[in-house]
Order: structure tokens, then C-alpha cells, then sequence
């Protein structure tokens, strides 16, 4: 059993919903961050995670970014099993940039 630390890198380009990350097979990932940083104007903005399991989306957090402001959209940790995604959407494009920080647990 392997543990890695690993940081995605978030800039979302579109005002559609973004795939930032997957769980990999054989891995359970623990989200320790999802901090997200605006950059202009006032900006609604949505992470969502999918139970790939179960075949359901969850919106987990939301929150209206002022311009120039940092947000942690994890507000504890978060447990994904293998397969399970996270997406993240902003209402305006080229705007909102930043870090997914996840412990990958992997038991191949």
C-alpha cells in the first residue's frame, strides 16, 4: 500500500461543468483541499462529486467568489473510492484558477 501526496491544478476555461480529477483504480483519495482563487468580478462557483458506485452527482460546496479571493471548497476532508470524480463549474470563464490537494491511497 502506497501513499502519494499530489496537487491537481485547477483553471477552468468554460462555464460548463469541468472534470479537475478521477480516483484511480486500486486507489481511495482523501481531498484534503479544493482552493480555488478568483481573479476578476463577483463569481458564482459549484464543486460537484460523483459516486461513480451508485451513479449519482453531488454538489458538495458552492459559494460566490469575490474578485481577487481565495476560497477553500473543502471544508473537511473528502473520501472518493476508485473511479469517483470531482468537477468543478464557474459562471464566468477564464476567471477562476487553482489546487485540488489529495492523499491517493493506493492498494495495487
Amino acid at each position: 500500500m502506497a501513499n502519494t501526496y499530489k496537487s491537481y491544478f485547477v483553471d477552468l476555461t468554460t462555464t460548463n461543468k469541468t472534470l479537475i480529477y478521477t480516483v484511480p483504480a486500486n486507489t481511495t483519495a482523501i481531498v484534503k483541499t479544493i482552493q480555488l482563487t478568483n481573479e476578476t468580478g463577483s463569481i458564482n462557483v459549484q464543486v460537484y462529486v460523483t459516486d461513480t458506485s451508485a451513479s449519482i452527482e453531488y454538489e458538495t460546496s458552492h459559494a460566490t467568489l469575490a474578485a481577487r479571493s481565495t476560497e477553500n471548497f473543502a471544508k473537511g476532508s473528502i473520501v472518493l473510492e476508485a473511479g469517483d470524480l470531482i468537477k468543478i463549474q464557474a459562471a464566468t470563464a477564464n476567471t477562476v484558477t487553482g489546487v485540488i490537494s489529495v492523499l491517493e491511497i493506493s492498494y495495487a
